[in-house]
C-alpha cells in the first residue's frame, strides 16, 4: 500500500486524486450530513486509487476503471 493524501469532505480533491474518482466523491459527499465534515484518505492498492472517508465508506475503481462506492467491513455505526 502506498499512502496518499488528505483532505476535508466538501473542498476540492488533491491533484493526485484521480478525476475518475471526482463526480463519485462528489455524490457520496452530497449524502453528508450537516456539520462538520469529515476527512478523505487516498491510499493506493495494487495500483489501484482508494479514497476513504473517515466514516468508513470508500471509492475506488473496479476492474473496468469504474468508480464504485464501498464500505470498509467491520466498522459498526459507533465508529462512524
Amino acid at each position: 500500500m502506498q499512502l496518499g493524501t488528505r483532505w476535508t469532505a466538501g473542498s476540492q480533491p488533491p491533484a493526485s486524486v484521480p478525476a475518475e474518482l471526482h463526480e463519485t466523491i462528489a455524490q457520496v459527499e452530497a449524502h453528508l450530513p450537516e456539520g462538520p465534515k469529515p476527512g478523505w484518505t487516498l491510499t493506493w492498492l495494487e495500483g489501484r486509487p482508494i479514497a476513504e472517508l473517515d466514516t468508513g465508506v470508500t471509492v475506488t475503481l473496479d476492474a473496468d476503471g469504474l468508480a464504485v462506492v464501498g464500505h470498509i467491513d467491520g466498522m459498526d455505526d459507533e465508529e462512524r
